[in-house]
């Protein structure tokens, strides 16, 4: 039985483990965190993604967990409303399209697995040999074990793929923004929308999903340069995004207050990961670590999925590994490189970097009242799903 090392329990991670699971691999998630994420701001599934979800049998549940945000208000510098639209007019989708809590599509998927997959919390891999017979692994506890192959999907900052294929800034394009998000209290009175506040360079936003006491909350900067010794020290994060935000009207101070004292904060660079190469020897990356499109994309989550059904495939029914890569690539990449399209430096449609975009923005949402492209993307259905006839019937181990 092939053993399988994946890195990562967010999303790519354990979508992998399910298809591989099914398949009849021996599969073991390392993850660095001391449990499961649950709750979460929402995740958008669309387009090709929802033929993985249907062929996971998991649809009905996910229907379920289905947030339906009703709109989403588009406020000017002093908190009166530009426009309001339905999400789908801002990202472009279709009426079968998902929208979930990331904590709940997580849960899920432990779920289905957890019996069946090895699990090891609060750990992560500290240094990967790759032999010609197996992958031999030094965790973070100390322990030693070795692995046919071990796959990476452990998000735009890989530990995997620094081991594997070299420095981050090498593959990591930035796109010119920073955020910061957390939870606070909803005593704004939103429920099932979100409000999206902006100023040149500028932008906030309230996301109320659902009936939870809870709300998300969301700071975005344009900035030339990824800040990087922010990185790793909150303290500086916090920082340095009361600084850029001193002085800002509506709601700004008790959004900045909100975001000094949460517990919950999650500061990150607005990035995509171009990599010539998705595999090397017995490694391989999926997910953000092999192909961040962004959050500014709302294709994060479908290409991880995606990615993970196709890479599980080619594994199951190519004849070694290498041939499996190589498959996985050449049949996902071009579905990835044209969600990654979607974006590019500087042109983020909902936060504005300068006076002259914003003015744009805002007078096509007066006179249309939806964002031009907010028609149903051609991106987000560009792959058609091929079928392995290695695998078991649809939902028979969910």
């Amino acid at each position: 039985m092939t053993t399988v090392l994946i890195s990562g329990a967010s999303i790519a991670g354990p979508a992998l483990a399910y298809w591989l699971r099914d398949y009849g691999f021996d599969v073991t998630v390392v993850e660095k965190a001391s449990a499961l994420r649950g709750g979460g701001y929402p995740i958008d599934i669309r387009g090709t993604a929802l033929g993985v979800i249907e062929q996971m049998g998991l649809m009905p549940r996910l229907r379920e967990a289905h947030v339906n945000t009703r709109r989403i208000s588009f406020l000017g510098a002093d908190g009166t409303t530009v426009a309001a639209l339905r999400p789908d007019a801002i990202v472009g989708g279709e009426g079968g399209d998902l929208e979930v809590r990331r904590g709940d599509l997580a849960e899920l998927l432990y779920g289905t697995i957890r019996d069946d997959v090895e699990f090891l919390f609060d750990n992560t891999i500290t240094a990967l040999d790759d032999r010609e017979d197996g992958v031999a692994v030094t965790f973070r506890s100390g322990h030693r074990r070795t692995f046919d192959l071990v796959i990476g999907a452990d998000g735009l900052h890989s530990g995997v793929r620094a081991l594997k294929f070299g420095p981050e800034e090498q593959f990591h394009r930035y796109l010119g923004y920073c955020f910061a998000g957390f939870t606070l209290p909803n005593t704004f009175g939103l429920h099932r929308e979100g409000a999206l506040w902006s100023v040149p360079g500028r932008g906030a936003a309230l996301y109320a999903v659902g009936e939870s006491e809870d709300i998300h909350g969301f700071l975005n900067f344009a900035r030339r340069e990824p800040p990087f010794a922010a990185f790793r020290n909150p303290d500086a994060q916090r920082e340095l995004v009361a600084e850029v935000f001193a002085g800002d009207g509506w709601l700004i101070p008790q959004l900045v207050e909100a975001m000094r004292t949460a517990d919950d904060l999650f500061f990150d660079v607005v990035s995509q990961i171009h990599l010539p190469r998705w595999s090397s020897g017995r490694v391989a990356l999926v997910g953000d670590a092999a192909f961040a499109p962004s959050f500014l994309t709302g294709q994060g989550t479908s290409t991880a999925l995606v990615g993970a059904y196709v890479l599980a495939g080619e594994l199951a029914t190519k004849a070694g590994h290498a041939a499996a890569f190589a498959a996985y690539e050449d049949t996902a990449r071009p579905f990835v490189e044209a969600n990654q399209a979607l974006v590019s430096e500087g042109s983020a449609t909902m936060f504005p970097a300068t006076a002259e975009a914003l003015a744009a923005r805002n007078a096509e949402l007066r006179k249309l009242t939806v964002l031009p492209g907010g028609a149903a993307r051609p991106e987000h259905s560009a792959l058609v799903l091929p079928e392995f006839t290695a695998r078991r019937p649809a939902g028979s181990r969910a």
